[in-house]
């Protein structure tokens, strides 16, 4: 994965996977995740799977921002244009800050691979001290979100933390 190495050292992240068609066994695009974060030094300390329900999203957000569990949260799944895609609403329904750069990054380098990134929903947002970015819920396209997000991620972090501009 681009950016690989120790990118993300020290970086705590937590992946959530919301699909109710999914199961624990067959979440390729939270493996995906897990697989590149790891590759990049980052360690997942949360991981879940939830179906398309936004008070239940929303919970699960607020709960592992609260707690400080992690640095970054990446949810995978919900941001099309289905009746059950909910995820950014459940992540707006958190949300301290919106960070629409993010948001926008990811679906300009999408639309490199396809035309249906236009479609997507995804939003990024704060939570206290906890970055929030929607990731597509395809393995291939959550693989390449991350791969836009690495080189950014840790300076983000640093800075939520009160870390200043470098």
């Amino acid at each position: 994965m681009a950016g690989g190495g120790d990118a993300l050292t020290g970086l705590r992240f937590g992946v959530l996977t919301c699909s109710t068609t999914r199961t624990v066994a067959d979440d390729l695009s939270g493996d995906a995740l897990e697989q590149g974060i790891q590759a990049a030094g980052g360690r997942v300390v949360a991981r879940s799977l939830v179906a398309d329900d936004q008070q239940q999203i929303s919970d699960i957000l607020q709960g592992w921002a609260d707690a400080a569990t992690v640095d970054v949260l990446l949810t995978t799944g919900g941001t099309g244009l289905g009746p059950h895609d909910v995820t950014p609403e459940a992540t707006r329904a958190v949300a301290a800050r919106e960070v629409p750069g993010l948001a926008e990054l990811l679906r300009l380098r999408g639309l490199e691979k396809t035309p249906h990134a236009a479609l997507s929903r995804g939003v990024a947002v704060t939570c206290g001290k906890t970055l929030i970015i929607n990731l597509p819920g395809s393995p291939a396209g959550a693989r390449e979100g991350l791969a836009v997000l690495l080189p950014l991620l840790a300076h983000a972090a640093a800075i939520m933390a009160g870390g200043g501009h470098h």
